[in-house]
């Protein structure tokens, strides 16, 4: 490792991250500003310089199409991937929870959500349940999902484009009274499991001895980088509904780990780009920045 190069090798972060995730992060980074397809050629390569050979890499991609994830597509004679419509949605509701992350103040109150599924249709139930763990609810009763206030328009467009809309209603809430609010959040979510998981990346990630380091990384190594590490994150802003601070445990580190993701994405974001770039436009040598 160069001193260029940022405070965790990316291998190391790619071993311990399934390969669908890393191509999803490829597609919503670059994909999506050409005209939302890549060529085989180009996955392939960019997913070398990730350190994924290229049999894992057409494995994985199968899956994913047969799990309409990606669409098959050819252009200009070259055989391609796109997003299906459906992953293009939710990477666009991504993008806002992932990058324009806001934390609920104590006036924006909570949300509720509770649904009824006849037996016939019980695959709906498991399905309700599970993106509505994916959005960050945590459950305040049985059969009674709860989340900041500020969610409720992402809930509802979540619902309504996965046709679950009829299912589920949707309420305002306020804590009148009774019991400790911040002991009671700490029942609705696992926040010991999610302080873990931000644990976890700031050990991943952290400054290195000499944070400049960051600064000198070369197109490549900022790609190599910063690919890995936005597939890690991307999860965790789904784990964490942005609970208001004054409910959660005294020095959350969910603040630090958050501040972490956005310095790299600053430093790394823009040169990694540029490295992805010229590979999709075949403007860069076969081991450029190694």
């Amino acid at each position: 490792m160069t001193a260029a190069t940022p405070s965790r090798t990316p291998g190391a972060a790619h071993r311990d991250t399934r390969h669908g995730p890393l191509i999803t992060t490829l597609f919503g980074l670059y994909a999506r500003g050409e005209a939302n397809w890549l060529s085989v050629a180009s996955l392939v390569r960019l997913m070398s310089d990730l350190g994924v050979e290229a049999p894992a890499v057409r494995s994985s991609v199968s899956r994913m199409k047969r799990r309409g994830i990606l669409d098959g597509v050819r252009h200009e004679g070259r055989a391609g991937y796109s997003l299906a419509d459906s992953t293009l949605g939710t990477l666009a509701e991504g993008d806002v929870r992932i990058f324009e992350r806001a934390r609920a103040t104590a006036e924006d109150g909570w949300i509720l959500v509770v649904f009824s599924v006849p037996e016939t249709e019980r695959g709906k139930r498991h399905e309700l349940r599970t993106i509505l763990t994916r959005l960050g609810f945590g459950t305040a009763a049985p059969g009674v999902w709860i989340a900041p206030g500020n969610l409720a328009t992402e809930a509802r467009r979540t619902l309504e484009r996965r046709e679950l809309s009829g299912y589920a209603d949707i309420f305002r809430a306020d804590h009148l009274a009774f019991g400790d609010l911040r002991a009671k959040v700490s029942t609705w979510w696992d926040l010991d499991e999610l302080a873990a998981l931000y644990t976890d990346f700031l050990r991943r990630y952290g400054p290195p001895a000499d944070p400049s380091s960051w600064l000198r990384a070369t197109p490549g190594e900022a790609f190599r980088a910063y690919v890995p590490m936005l597939t890690e994150w991307r999860r965790l802003p789904y784990r964490d509904p942005g609970i208001p601070l004054a409910l959660l445990p005294p020095d959350w580190n969910g603040s630090t780990a958050g501040a972490l993701f956005d310095t790299l994405d600053g430093i790394l974001g823009e040169r990694a780009r540029e490295h992805a770039l010229a590979v999709i436009h075949g403007n860069t040598p076969r081991r450029s920045g190694r």
